[in-house]
């Protein structure tokens, strides 16, 4: 079963059209619309992060293309042998993911990086299809809290019984596995709040948890 996509034109969040109608006068080259999700039906990991960059996924239409938390996820990606090819920061580059599947919990890019909880929540039904048509999928890793919480939601699950932690690990009841990570946005990284280490070991462990439930 294929996940439901919202429309290129979707009209669910007034304020993201408002934001994407003036992007589309400013940047009447970027792809200002909802960004779809990137990898294989066949994922095995979710990655999911927050929603699109204004001049990152917004302006490329592939998750984390074209901005620097791509650079970094990109490249972690390629050292756990989750992508092939070169990431070019466009979506022709000829990068291919394995085994591994992006998205992020609001498809429009809200004003300053900020999707209201309304938003997320009515993006959620996107996400929770997404998880549904993903058979394969064993181990979902949530960049930054807002992913986390929105897993949880698509889960049908309270956030209160699954707290967010760097590098933590959450079992849930589907049988999925939870792993969380700071995102890996310029300002997080700068501030030293997340290193490529730090980060090389959510998916040291994302990985792990994939060869036990083999």
């Amino acid at each position: 079963m294929k996940a439901q996509q919202p429309p290129t034109d979707c009209s669910l969040c007034p304020r993201l059209v408002d934001f994407r109608n003036e992007n589309r006068r400013q940047y009447p080259d970027y792809h200002n619309a909802p960004v779809a999700a990137f990898g294989p039906d066949s994922a095995q990991m979710l990655i999911l992060g927050l929603a699109p960059g204004l001049k990152g996924a917004n302006c490329t239409g592939r998750p984390f293309t074209g901005d620097y938390a791509g650079d970094l996820l990109y490249a972690t990606l390629k050292k756990f042998n989750l992508a092939e090819g070169d990431y070019g920061k466009r979506p022709d580059d000829g990068l291919t993911l394995r085994k591994c599947r992006i998205v992020n919990a609001v498809r429009c890019v809200p004003p300053a990086n900020k999707p209201t909880p309304e938003e997320i929540r009515t993006c959620n039904g996107f996400l929770a299809s997404e998880l549904e048509s993903l058979r394969q999928l064993r181990v979902v890793v949530a960049l930054g809290r807002v992913a986390h919480d929105a897993l949880l939601m698509a889960c049908g699950l309270k956030r209160s019984h699954f707290r967010f932690g760097h590098a933590l690990i959450h079992d849930l009841p589907n049988g999925l596995q939870l792993v969380d990570s700071y995102h890996c946005s310029r300002y997080n990284t700068n501030t030293g709040r997340l290193t490529e280490t730090m980060f090389h070991d959510v998916f040291a462990k994302a990985q792990n948890r994939l060869s036990e439930k083999a």
